[in-house]
């Protein structure tokens, strides 16, 4: 089930909107953590730089087969082996992976799903007692240079609440200046 519309520009003007390893620094990602997933993977902007940072598995997710075959180019050239690419609707099907199994989840960008309840809820079946996942997505309080519609755009408050309704605790907040939000939760 593809996601509505998130307004994906090309990979050269995305690459402008983030330094990803200042970004997963801030998130909560370090060189302690093992296997981790990344949920709607896109170009690979943060699974790529994860993988340098972690001693485990990036589990990189994606249903679009040209942003898988992008990936698998790249790390292909970088010569990385820690990543694992998956062309899978995980809203949909899930992820497959074991419960109770990962040490970290990224949510980039992803949660204006309409239920992001099935996002959530298979975070939390998968993430290890007190691991983490990070919610990164675009403001909806500013007019932002690309994105998704206003009106599908969840802002931070409504991202919290259906974080703690699916059963984790809020870590940590911050603004991703200039255009983005950031939300830390645990699964207790």
């Amino acid at each position: 089930m593809k996601i509505q519309d998130s307004g994906m520009p090309a990979e050269n003007m995305w690459a402008n909107f983030f330094e990803p390893q200042l970004i997963l620094k801030k998130m909560g990602l370090n060189s302690n953590m093992n296997d981790i997933v990344d949920l709607g993977s896109g170009y690979g902007t943060f699974s790529i730089p994860a993988a340098k940072i972690i001693k485990g598995k990036v589990h990189a997710f994606d249903i679009d087969y040209g942003m898988i075959s992008k990936t698998k180019e790249k790390i292909k050239e970088m010569g990385i082996a820690n990543i694992n690419i998956y062309l899978r609707d995980f809203i949909k099907k899930g992820t497959s992976l074991l419960p109770n199994t990962i040490d970290y989840v990224m949510l980039f960008n992803i949660l204006h799903h309409n239920n992001p309840y099935q996002i959530l809820n298979e975070v939390y079946k998968i993430l290890k007692k007190d691991a983490i996942a990070s919610i990164i997505h675009w403001r909806s309080d500013i007019e932002t240079p690309r994105g998704p519609a206003l009106d599908i755009r969840p802002n931070q408050q409504i991202c919290k609440k259906w974080a703690l309704e699916s059963g984790f605790k809020i870590q940590k907040e911050m603004f991703l200046e200039p255009y983005h939000f950031g939300i830390i939760i645990k699964k207790i």
